[in-house]
Parts: C-alpha cells; sequence; structure tokens
C-alpha cells in the first residue's frame, strides 16, 4: 500500500477541549500520587522470626538478627566448680559479636548487666545501649557436707519468664534496633534459658516496641486504599475532567451515606 504524500492536515482543538485535556492531566497525576504514597516504603518494617532454642549449660548459642549469615550476638552459658568440688557456679550471659553491637542495660560494683525488659517497652536511641558482655543470671550453690544445701540465684534475668532483651547492632554501617526474647530459670547450680523469637526494626535509628512483631508500615496498600475510598476513580471519569469527578464525588457520598445507613 502506497502512502500518501500529501501533507497531513492538523485539527486545532477547542479551548473547552484543551481545557479537559489539562484536567485530566492533573487528575491523572494526582492519582498516581496517590497510589505512590500508598505503596509500602523500601523495608520499612519490622522482621520477626519466631524461635524456641534451648540455652544449657557449658554451650553458646548464635544469634543472627537480621539473617545475613553473620552473627550479631552469642549467648553463653557456663557452669564451674570449685577445686575442692563443694562450690558450684552458673552463670548466663549475652555478648555482643562484633565491638560496634551494644545491649541495653546497667552496671552495678563493676558488673554490667542485661536489662529484663517488660513487653510494651520502647527500645531505641534515647536508651543507653554499651558495648561489651552483659550478664544476665548467676547462681551460687554450696554442697559442702558440713553446710548443707545451699543455693542462691541473682540477676535482672533470674526469674525473667518472656522478658526482652534490648539490642542495638549495625547494618551496613547504619544503626538498627532489635529485641530478643527469653524464658531463664535457676536450676540447682546451673542456669536454664529458652529463646523464643527476637526481631529487628528495618528503619536504621528507628525505635522498636519490646514484643512487636509488626509495624504500622506493614499494612497492606489496598486497606488503606479501601477505608478512604469507596470506588475508585475510573480513566473514563478522569477523561471527563472536572465534570467527571464531580460525578465520581457524588456517587462516593451517595455510597457513603448508603453504608451509614
Amino acid at each position: 500500500m502506497k502512502r500518501s504524500s500529501r501533507p497531513r492536515k492538523t485539527t486545532s482543538l477547542s479551548q473547552s477541549m484543551h481545557h479537559q485535556l489539562n484536567m485530566y492531566a492533573l487528575a491523572a497525576g494526582a492519582a498516581g500520587v496517590s497510589v505512590l504514597a500508598l505503596s509500602p516504603s523500601s523495608e520499612a518494617k519490622i522482621v520477626y522470626t519466631p524461635a524456641d532454642k534451648n540455652i544449657t549449660p557449658d554451650h553458646t548459642i548464635s544469634l543472627d538478627l537480621n539473617h545475613d549469615g553473620t552473627t550479631d550476638f552469642r549467648f553463653k552459658d557456663m557452669h564451674f566448680t570449685s577445686s575442692v568440688g563443694f562450690d558450684h557456679t552458673g552463670i548466663l550471659s549475652v555478648l555482643p559479636a562484633h565491638q560496634a553491637n551494644k545491649i541495653l542495660g546497667h552496671s552495678r560494683t563493676n558488673r554490667h548487666y542485661a536489662s529484663a525488659l517488660q513487653a510494651g517497652v520502647s527500645i531505641g536511641p534515647k536508651q543507653k545501649f554499651t558495648p561489651g558482655p552483659k550478664i544476665m543470671a548467676t547462681v551460687f550453690s554450696d554442697t559442702g557436707a558440713r553446710r548443707g544445701l545451699a543455693s542462691s540465684c541473682s540477676g535482672s534475668w533470674s526469674k525473667g519468664k518472656n522478658r526482652y532483651l534490648g539490642l542495638e547492632f549495625l547494618i551496613e554501617g547504619k544503626v538498627h534496633f532489635g529485641w530478643a526474647r527469653l524464658s531463664v530459670s535457676c536450676q540447682g547450680s546451673v542456669v536454664f534459658a529458652t529463646l523464643t523469637g527476637y526481631a529487628y526494626e528495618t528503619i536504621s535509628g528507628k525505635s522498636i516496641i519490646a514484643g512487636a512483631t509488626k509495624g504500622p508500615d506493614d499494612a497492606e496498600p489496598t486497606a488503606a486504599l479501601s477505608s478512604h475510598t469507596t470506588e475508585p476513580v475510573t480513566l473514563g471519569a478522569l477523561a471527563l475532567g472536572a465534570p467527571g469527578l464531580s460525578i465520581w464525588r457524588r456517587k462516593e457520598s451517595a455510597a457513603a451515606a448508603l453504608a451509614a445507613n
């Protein structure tokens, strides 16, 4: 088929048509911005991992908070017996695997202890995180024949059931906060613990609530959309410009009134 060599005629659009096209472009742009606003921000969420790991005497358990293959913290359970065989000591502690990683805690008489937090406590930049190992619980027993059995359990975690560790660690050089949930008990001359879950906040520098397994940024975009509009704006309505948007708004108001009744 031969193409015509004659120049094509151009058609001038009326001022009214220009106005409607401009309205369409503005409305379409606004709709696009709204959709982008509903999209979840990059990695803006809490990552939670359930666990069921027993921490027993003379064992060390590694904790990789963000599952990047690198250990962030370690739980160490030690048991000692004196040379005479009467005195027994058990110590459960948590240690940062890297110098930059820190643990929420406090110091007393030259000893450093990890805080046993309740669920709902905020873990973030306003808390005091320090490097180095922290004691969670200690138990001492004396089994000397003359003195009989005497045992004492101490530390913030000595009776800690479903308590939380506040943790600060680095991801690609940026500070992130997380928690680890454990239950701890002293039995005789040893300390036992169970790691039942852990989580971290993917936003650098953002606080996390102890026990929180998801945040507000984890909501589904469609849920946010349905809570604001009963019917989406169609391209046909957008193409009509301002009149089309007015029709859509009237339909939305009518639907809202019916729902209220």
